[in-house]
């Protein structure tokens, strides 16, 4: 907008032309008149007829007279046009002052840009801005692209982010204060600019961050906390940067505080001496595994297990290790017996066996005694191996518990990723969110070793068509492989085997993610082979190949082969062990084929089978189906004895745009709403549940009650086959803790399409 555009000067402009336009109409009528009394004047000269000259002047003074009033009407006219445009530049006036008035009582700044995007007005609240940087505010007439320029190169904007949901952009100024930038055109072309003083939201943001990232670290540290195992995680700069309980109540001695203390300030310089070469082990990128006696505060002796896992980064680079010590001293204590009880066998039967001759009745009394030993021996053996399976099965039994707040922790975080935040809070949610990544790999991995090894897991043989298991192998691990930038090809069959589907899976997505983790290019095919009555089921890469003396030590537990040139990986190695023992579990052979430089063939041997009549080969296992945006306004009923996780799932849920309803049984239900009538598009329950209750009979109890039986979806960390087969029978779908949140979306979208 130019300054001729203004309206106070528009007004003067039209003032002046009307003025000009009258007084030139003034002096044309006065020539008129002139010219009309000099030729009245001069028509004497002539002598004309008396009464012709009478005639000519009786209209001349007519033509004078309306001349003239015409004159007089103008002159009014000019008169009540030059009130108008008094009052005109009064009330233009008022207005500008109000306007000014208006803009200096806006809170925020205020800037005015004519069409050409130059600056027209500001307020003392834009201006005050400039102040602080010790600079002055732009002028009348600045560009918008001067006005950026200058506050950038003055020092006034201090940082800059750009949401996709905000209105403008968002800076952080000199002064510590954030403000929002929002843009208005005008009607006439130009634009108003605001700046929106929003510190008090963006530190109410950041304080919610910060105590949805302290919760997340509380519940990583109430699941380390209640493993029976001591804990730690160490940089490279050997400077202890986490610990359980466990760990801070064996080395804290006199209760010091562990965190930022190096370890030779932890231990002794002797035992530190002895822990040396192993900890320069690790560092140089090997899994580290060891028995050590220590000696605790109070005195005693005890034997540990230590284990030391390198921590790489993105790079490669070491950044640290995790330290893993399991207390062995019954165990170790009950060999030494073992050892001890055998030399003296040993040393006994030598000295019966010299004399043997002549001492007949003494050696069947050494006879005897040995036998008492052998049987105290096998005693002995029986108890060790009983306490070990007593340990092993706790494991397994406590998965729930141990699952339980690492799912709640998962659930926070993802819905932490899903919102927009600062590069610094962004970096500390990744952080969180790859140390629960961590903990949960941990975890299951050991808690799947120990329910295989108590023989907690029940094969569930069935026959089933391989298409759809093997279809949805592909998608899931499709998209992993492009994130490495490999190619995925996959054969599909529809061949009918007898095995157990998820277990069958599992041994699947253990090739598939070895694949991916050691081909660094390349391709990876998932495919079938019939021979004779069986099925093989093969995973072949284009990786770096394993030595033939190798083979075989790659299915142990917490072996890892690292081919000469790869990269580090972050697995425990328990892989393929798991690969071992549910192959051996179901019968399938597994074999491997390998050269080195070209790439790995994994097979698994599956017998064929037969569809009954009555069973089409399928279950009511979760199905991964294509994500989408019609999750909108979905109604979900979240039902779980743990308030965390009840909380977690409502705060992922809602940021999906669900409509979600918690409760922690079915009466807390009840005095929500009426389960009997109200809208549902799918119940979340869980199956244990408080007072001897469980999600199961819950949710029946709720669609015994409906007209229509809402779909249901339940969660558990118990894998027996019994409460799979029941929960199968009932037409419900299962997923076990923790819960991935890909899953679970996928899950959603499934049940809402129908």
């Amino acid at each position: 907008m130019s300054a001729r555009e203004h309206p106070e000067d528009l007004k003067e402009e039209l003032k002046d032309r009307r003025i000009a336009e009258l007084e030139a109409e003034n002096q044309r009528l006065r020539r008129i008149r002139d010219a009309l009394i000099v030729r009245v004047e001069s028509g004497v000269a002539h002598k004309p007829e008396p009464y012709a000259a009478f005639e000519h002047s009786v209209i001349l003074a007519e033509q004078v007279r309306e001349r003239t009033d015409a004159l007089n009407h103008a002159m009014e006219e000019l008169k009540a046009s030059n009130k108008a445009l008094s009052r005109a530049r009064e009330e233009a006036e008022t207005t500008r002052q109000r306007l000014s008035d208006a803009i200096e009582s806006i809170a925020d700044g205020f800037v005015l840009f004519d069409r050409q995007h130059r600056l027209i007005q500001s307020n003392s609240r834009f201006r005050s801005y400039w102040r602080h940087v010790g600079a002055n505010a732009p002028d009348a007439g600045t560009s918008i692209q001067d006005v950026k320029a200058r506050a950038v190169a003055s020092g006034l904007i201090v940082e800059e982010h750009r949401h996709e949901d905000a209105e403008g952009a968002v800076f952080l100024l000199s002064n510590d204060r954030w403000v929002q930038v929002t843009e208005r055109p005008t009607r006439e072309g130009g634009l108003v600019v605001l700046y929106s003083d929003i510190t008090d939201v963006k530190n109410s943001e950041m304080a919610r961050r910060i105590k949805a990232l302290e919760e997340s670290e509380r519940w990583i540290r109430v699941v380390t906390d209640h493993v029976p195992a001591l804990i730690a995680y160490v940089g490279a700069d050997m400077t202890v940067q986490f610990c359980n309980k466990v760990y801070e109540a064996w080395y804290g001695r006199g209760g010091a505080p562990l965190l930022g203390q190096r370890l030779d300030q932890i231990h002794c310089p002797e035992f530190y001496q002895r822990l040396l070469p192993q900890i320069l082990e690790v560092l140089d990128g090997h899994n580290v595994t060891f028995e050590l006696e220590e000696t605790g505060e109070a005195g005693e002796v005890r034997y540990m297990l230590r284990s030391y896992v390198p921590n790489f980064d993105e790079f490669g680079d070491i950044i640290g290790f995790f330290v893993l010590i399991r207390d062995i001293t019954d165990r170790r204590k009950t060999a030494l017996a073992l050892e001890q009880a055998y030399d003296n066998l040993e040393r006994r039967v030598k000295e019966r066996t010299a004399a043997l001759t002549g001492l007949n009745n003494q050696l069947r009394q050494e006879i005897s005694e040995r036998a008492a030993v052998e049987a105290r021996l096998r005693d002995a053996k029986l108890e060790a191996e009983r306490a070990n399976m007593s340990k092993t099965k706790f494991l397994a039994a406590v998965s729930h518990d141990l699952l339980q707040p690492l799912n709640a922790a998962r659930l926070f975080t993802s819905a932490l990723q899903e919102q927009s935040f600062g590069p610094k809070a962004e970096g500390l949610v990744r952080s969180v969110s790859t140390s629960l990544d961590d903990v949960e790999n941990l975890l299951g991995t050991l808690v799947d070793i120990s329910k295989l090894d108590a023989g907690v897991i029940k094969p569930d043989v069935t026959a089933f068509d391989l298409r759809d298991l093997l279809n949805n192998i592909a998608r899931e691990f499709r998209q992993m492989a492009l994130a490495e930038n490999l190619q995925l090809d996959f054969v599909p069959s529809s061949a009918v085997v007898e095995s157990d589907s998820q277990l069958l899976a599992r041994i699947l997505r253990n090739f598939l993610t070895n694949a991916i983790r050691y081909t660094s290019s390349g391709r990876i095919l998932l495919g079938c082979r019939r021979r004779g009555d069986h099925v093989l089921l093969q995973v072949w890469d284009t990786g770096p190949g394993i030595p033939d003396d190798k083979l075989t030590e790659i299915f142990q537990e917490f072996k890892r082969i690292r081919p000469s040139g790869s990269q580090a990986d972050k697995g425990l190695g328990l892989g393929l062990a798991i690969v071992d023992k549910i192959s051996r579990m179901l019968g399938h052979e597994v074999t491997v084929f390998s050269a080195e430089g070209k790439g790995s063939v994994f097979s698994v041997r599956v017998p064929l089978g037969q569809l009954r009549p009555d069973c089409p080969g399928k279950d009511n296992s979760v199905v991964l189906s294509r994500l989408d945006d019609g999750l909108s306004g979905a109604r979900v009923w979240v039902i779980d004895n743990d308030q965390s996780i009840c909380q977690g799932m409502k705060t992922l849920l809602e940021g999906w745009d669900c409509r979600v309803v918690t409760a922690v049984s079915l009466e807390d239900l009840e005095q929500q709403l009426a389960p009997e009538a109200s809208p549902v598009d799918l119940i979340l329950a869980d199956y244990h549940l408080d007072n001897e209750e469980n999600g199961v009979d819950v949710v029946g109890e709720i669609n015994r009650r409906r007209a229509v039986p809402a779909p249901v979806l339940m969660i558990t960390a118990n894998y027996t086959n019994e409460l799979k087969q029941h929960i199968r029978e009932l037409g419900y779908l299962l997923m076990n803790k923790p819960v991935k949140p890909l899953k679970l979306r996928s899950v959603l979208n499934h049940v809402i399409r129908g």
